[in-house]
């Protein structure tokens, strides 16, 4: 049985799948009625109801933390729902009598003097460590994979043949499936306990920004595309009209242009994951692909 937080977003809804081939029992959180999914309870609440959070520890062997906010307002609005929730989220296990957590950070939790987003990541990690729980933190570079709208804007853009990036630098990435493979071989293996990985898909020194933008121009048929970086001054500038045409919607907030301008989010070799526990298994490009092919029939590209 495993209680799960954030099974309502793209990545929260990969791992729901994938624990049910792997037939788990799940209880997942959800503030709105969900569909019914087979294997999966759903809970009523949120991370601030503590009745909520204390029906989905009910019976439970083990928690993976998925839940957290990629955008807010200001630090506030990170703090109460990447460091508060967090902390409430720990609180509820323990009172369960629940030993094992699985916490999922961001490799800005690295930086977090860089962005809002990273401080609040960081300081969830420092609760989790802080817990007295059989804890592990895995700490995901940019995700990818069939149904996420964070990266879709830049499919947009490769399909039109241009495509706005933040400063020379280079990243790792992983897709939504290998993480969730990730989350749940971590669950049973005792020697992860009190460590902190750092996942990817396996390419040596990550990618190149310009190289992968020209990857996902390939995913939706262009044979070439020209890639422009933007100084970081530009993209304050384009994180402020982003929030004046979109308001709330606005995917470019000035905390995510601090840390897209950062040059090194590449996954530290010597934080990746026992290889004996997990793998990568999706190639990029294939799995470029398969998002482009969701966007299509979702009517998103």
């Amino acid at each position: 049985m495993l209680a799960i937080t954030g099974g309502t977003g793209f990545v929260g809804g990969t791992l729901l799948r994938h624990a049910a081939l792997r037939h788990h029992h799940v209880r997942a959180l959800a503030r709105r009625p969900q569909p019914a999914m087979r294997g999966v309870d759903w809970i009523g609440g949120s991370l601030e109801d503590p009745a909520a959070l204390a029906r989905l520890m009910e019976g439970a062997d083990a928690v993976i933390h998925v839940a957290g906010l990629t955008t807010a307002r200001d630090r506030a609005g990170f703090e109460a729902g990447n460091v508060l929730g967090t902390l409430a989220v720990v609180e509820a296990a323990a009172a369960a009598g629940i030993r094992r957590f699985v916490n999922v950070s961001s490799l800005a939790a690295r930086e977090p003097d860089l962005s809002d987003y990273g401080w609040s990541k960081f300081r969830a990690e420092q609760i989790v460590a802080a817990s007295g729980l059989d804890w592990t933190s895995v700490r995901p570079p940019a995700v990818f994979g069939p149904g996420d709208r964070d990266i879709l804007e830049l499919f947009k853009m490769a399909r039109r043949g241009v495509v706005l990036l933040p400063p020379g630098g280079r990243l790792s990435v992983i897709e939504a499936s290998d993480l969730s493979r990730l989350l749940l071989s971590l669950v049973p293996a005792s020697d992860t306990i009190g460590q902190t990985y750092e996942p990817d898909d396996g390419t040596p020194g990550g990618w190149s920004q310009a190289g992968f933008a020209e990857a996902i121009g390939a995913a939706v048929g262009r044979s070439r595309i020209v890639a422009l970086h933007a100084p970081r001054p530009v993209l304050s500038i384009a994180s402020r009209l982003d929030r004046l045409f979109r308001g709330r919607r606005a995917k470019l907030t000035r905390d995510r242009a601090a840390y897209y301008s950062h040059p090194d989010w590449v996954a530290d070799p010597a934080r990746r994951p026992p290889a004996d526990i997990w793998n990568p298994h999706v190639d990029t490009r294939a799995g470029l692909v398969a998002t482009a092919n969701s966007y299509r029939a979702a009517g998103w590209l």
